[in-house]
Formats: structure tokens, C-alpha cells, sequence
């Protein structure tokens, strides 16, 4: 059983990974027609025994578009003309994104501004509101 690290704690099984190779556009030359050298990398987050909950769930928030409806992230990889870089490359990406739903987000502390600054942004209102006053046309008196 091999283990993908992803990090110290961590560790995707490669079994749970799933590779396809598809004729992939663009650079290739003569070959682009008949080597099938585009990877398609498929996890299945939702019954992944690897990921524990909280970082499951940053996963798919992170994942967006590229997770199914049945819980399963498909990566792309056709930069390359080799089959073997663009494996690297997918898998690399999957790596990349579970190491990121890995960091625990900063919690966010609500702040107020100081008085000082109500003060300041009270003040600059009135004057623009002084300023846009002087540019008005006269009053007409009837």
C-alpha cells in the first residue's frame, strides 16, 4: 500500500486515486491525434477514510466547480506532452489543494473603529457636502 504525504500527519492512499488518460489539445505535434497524454485525477472526497471531517469540508469548499455532485474532485492536467508529467502535475494539484484545506482558518476577531475615526469620517462628509453646496446654481427668488 502506497501513501501520497501530503503533510507531516497526513497521508492520501494511492488507491484512493483514481487515473485516466485522455487525448488531450493542444501541444503535442504529430502525436496530439494519437497519444492519449491528458490526465484525469479523480478523488472521492465524501468517502475518502484518509480525511478527517474538518479538513473534508474546507475541501469541498475549496474545490468549487471541480467537485462533482456525488462528492468527487476531478483534476485536469494537459499541460505537458508526456503522460508521466502530467500525472506528476495532477497529482501535485490534489496535494496543493488538500494541504490547503488542511490550514485551519484565522478566526476572524469583529472590530469597531475608534471614536476618533467616526469623528474624522463625520467631519470629511460635512465638507464634501459643504463643497458640492458652493457648486450648486443660485436659488432663484420669485
Amino acid at each position: 500500500m502506497s501513501r501520497i504525504p501530503v503533510t507531516s500527519d497526513l497521508a492520501l492512499d494511492e488507491r484512493e486515486i483514481e487515473l485516466s488518460f485522455v487525448r488531450s489539445s493542444g501541444p503535442g505535434g504529430q502525436n496530439v491525434n494519437k497519444v492519449a497524454t491528458a490526465v484525469q485525477l479523480r478523488f472521492d472526497v465524501e468517502r475518502s477514510p484518509s480525511l478527517p471531517e474538518p479538513v473534508r469540508a474546507r475541501l469541498r469548499r475549496l474545490a468549487g466547480r471541480r467537485l462533482t455532485g456525488d462528492g468527487v474532485l476531478v483534476i485536469d492536467a494537459r499541460r505537458f506532452r508526456t503522460q508521466e508529467r502530467n500525472r506528476e502535475d495532477a497529482l501535485d494539484r490534489l496535494v496543493a489543494l488538500v494541504r490547503r484545506a488542511t490550514e485551519k482558518p484565522k478566526p476572524r476577531k469583529p472590530t469597531r473603529p475608534s471614536a476618533a475615526a467616526r469623528r474624522r469620517r463625520v467631519e470629511e462628509k460635512k465638507q464634501r457636502g459643504a463643497t458640492k453646496r458652493t457648486r450648486r446654481p443660485p436659488r432663484r427668488e420669485d
